[in-house]
């Protein structure tokens, strides 16, 4: 999420191209062929495939074209493992469709930033700006925190899953938007700023490092939005599994990610229990619709 944004979600068909990939001259056997999903396919991918390879383990890898796709192809059996989420999101999926997806490894944070085409800086932003955020629970909660932080609004009460409803409109400067994610890059024209995900960034060819203002990874109060390799339940003890979301650590994949992110996304090493932890933390907070 990189990051990543949810209720109710239709059971959609992923059309996503499927990458396949032999095992050198050392033919790996079906036990050895772990398909995993995710939403941001790039050249850390492709390291990281071959790093798998090396180990004598084949990745199919599915690149889906939203984020509502891949959590449901887990679900499902489609797919053996994703990473392309952030707890927070997973917690909300999870909540939302009475699953129990559970993260076996982390892997980063990306910090959430506002960016603009028109504007040079925070203070530029004129009083009544507009500001496009996205529109799923998860990343829209998120991106007001980060507006709030940036002094640019100001929410009312203490919710801990805000939306455009909780905003003290008299007292902030900006006036929010809510859109798709993938459009809140595609809106850079027409409005005056944009909160926008890591993936599509990359995607629309926006730098990371022009943002205006971005949240900090590395508070603890980041916690729910550490990125993370996920399985269901019943597999979390997978060795092979395991040993797969362990390779994401690789130096090399994590030289190759740090290009992709121009070193935007911040490494993060927690333990499955550790993990576990967070999630509930999570999923109790969007039950009790704090």
């Amino acid at each position: 999420m990189k990051f990543h944004r949810v209720l109710a979600i239709p059971v959609l068909v992923a059309t996503a191209a499927l990458t396949l990939t032999a095992c050198g001259d050392d033919k790996a056997s079906a036990d050895n062929v772990v398909r995993i999903g995710t939403t941001d396919k790039d050249h850390a991918w492709d390291v990281f495939e071959e790093k798998a390879k090396s180990q004598g383990i084949t990745l199919r890898i599915t690149n889906f074209s939203d984020y509502k796709q891949p959590n449901l192809a887990l679900s499902q059996k489609q797919i053996d493992l994703n990473l392309f989420q952030h707890l927070q999101f997973l917690g909300a999926y999870n909540v939302a469709n009475n699953d129990t997806l559970t993260p076996i490894a982390s892997t980063y944070i990306v910090p959430l930033g506002l960016y603009s085409k028109k504007h040079k800086s925070v203070a530029d932003l004129p009083q009544g700006a507009e500001i496009a955020i996205p529109n799923d629970p998860t990343n829209q909660a998120r991106a007001l925190f980060v507006l709030q932080a940036a002094g640019l609004l100001k929410l009312s009460g203490d919710a801990k899953s805000p939306t455009p409803a909780d905003i003290d409109k008299g007292a902030s400067k900006v006036k929010v938007t809510p859109v798709d994610a993938a459009q809140t890059a595609l809106s850079l024209a027409s409005v005056d700023g944009s909160i926008i995900n890591n993936t599509f960034l990359e995607r629309s060819g926006i730098d990371p490092t022009s943002a205006l203002y971005k949240d900090d990874p590395k508070n603890p109060a980041a916690e729910p939005y550490i990125n993370v390799v996920v399985s269901r339940a019943a597999d979390k003890n997978n060795e092979l599994y395991q040993k797969v979301a362990q390779l994401w650590h690789d130096p090399e994949v994590q030289q190759a990610h740090a290009q992709v992110t121009k070193n935007t996304a911040v490494e993060v090493e927690r333990t499955g229990p550790e993990l576990e932890q967070i999630l509930t933390r999570v999923q109790q907070t969007i039950k009790d619709g704090k």
